[in-house]
């Protein structure tokens, strides 16, 4: 949504695996929020602290606003809730729509589809945030991986 939480939290999970398996050539990362709250503006303060805590770095990212570019410029174009995904379909060419999907599609062991908005809850929302984010960034990461061969 305003791209402070939930998509940097994925940003910088799925940038990390993408390292560690030596394809940061080949994939280009970005996230993006589908409202303009908070263009510009680093991660959550909460968001970093609980990526720090596991290892990860959001400490580069800022926030910015999906574009009409995107739907052209990535394969990929994830949403972390049903509202959003909503939002992005209004924008999306209807020849680009095959681009969209439900985040935690790539993690259906975790039995939700919906990556719950941390913003306005204490820090155990945003740990289970980030474990939602990394079992579905792994699963990602192997539908990439068997497109790429």
């Amino acid at each position: 949504m305003g791209n402070i939480c939930r998509s940097p939290t994925a940003h910088g999970v799925f940038r990390e695996l993408v390292r560690d398996e030596g394809l940061e050539e080949r994939v280009e990362i970005d996230s993006a929020g589908t409202h303009a709250y908070h263009v510009g503006n680093p991660p959550d303060q909460r968001a970093q602290a609980t990526a720090r805590s596991r290892g990860i770095d959001l400490s580069d990212l800022r926030a910015r606003q999906v574009s009409a570019d995107d739907f052209r410029d990535y394969d990929y174009i994830l949403a972390m809730d049903q509202d959003n995904y909503a939002i992005l379909q209004s924008q999306c060419p209807r020849d680009e729509r095959h681009r969209l999907h439900m985040f935690l599609d790539f993690a259906p062991e975790q039995g939700v589809r919906e990556v719950p908005d941390p913003y306005y809850g204490g820090a155990r929302g945003f740990d289970q945030v980030f474990d939602l984010v990394e079992a579905a960034s792994r699963g990602l990461l192997a539908d990439i991986r068997r497109r790429l061969g």
